[in-house]
């Protein structure tokens, strides 16, 4: 993989058509698969479950990097990973033990990831930097799309990027909402890796060139 990445998020898919959404993903340059899940309680939203991830999975042909904004996430990694996920995102707000399930995701074959809430500090995440494929800096409030990027993510981002650098780590950066074709050149200079974006390829005319734009931005 290269080191910019685009993840097209299902969220804001047409889901009476979601095959040929995964599909059309599928033919992309898109790299990864964005799903976000959500269960209600930790996020004012309600998602999907294990069948529909299995039922995802088998249409995909890009690696499914799966969000996790539920509660207690520990008591279903191994069905995420059953599922289909090939990258897995717990967000630090839930995590009473955040090191042991970092490690609990990497033992189980997946690539493990961290969320922040936009008001949580990234400093919190130095200890386990090492341990982390990547990180994802939310930058809307998490449980709907189609939201305005908060603009004192950057400051956010060019912080982490500084930490990761000091630790010697290789773990990547995400970021997630509010994502378009106008700041993915901002993004990249403070130092985003990974782009998750979905209302800008699933409600364009042609979402096939939209992800080519991005990737050509990258």
């Amino acid at each position: 993989m290269s080191e910019h990445l685009i993840a097209p998020s299902i969220l804001t898919a047409d889901f009476l058509h979601l095959e040929r959404e995964i599909e059309m993903v599928n033919r992309s340059e898109a790299d990864l698969l964005h799903l976000d899940i959500m269960d209600g309680v930790f996020v004012p939203n309600l998602t999907f479950g294990f069948p529909v991830i299995r039922q995802i999975k088998s249409v995909s042909q890009k690696p499914l990097d799966v969000h996790l904004m539920i509660v207690d996430p520990d008591r279903y990694l191994e069905e995420y990973r059953d599922a289909g996920a090939d990258w897995l995102t717990v967000h630090y707000e839930t995590c009473e033990h955040l090191h042991r399930t970092i490690q609990k995701i990497g033992e189980l074959g997946m690539k493990p990831a961290v969320s922040l809430n936009p008001h949580t500090d990234v400093a919190l995440l130095e200890p386990v930097l090492a341990d982390l494929n990547m990180v994802l800096v939310m930058t809307v409030n998490p449980g709907f799309g189609g939201q305005k990027f908060i603009e004192a993510s950057y400051a956010k981002i060019r912080k982490l990027k500084q930490m990761i650098k000091d630790a010697g780590a290789r773990t990547l950066i995400q970021v997630d909402g509010g994502v378009t074709q106008e700041n993915i050149g901002s993004l990249i200079q403070a130092g985003v890796n990974v782009f998750v974006v979905g209302n800008t390829v699933f409600s364009a005319p042609d979402p096939i060139q939209t992800i080519s734009n991005l990737k050509q931005a990258l």
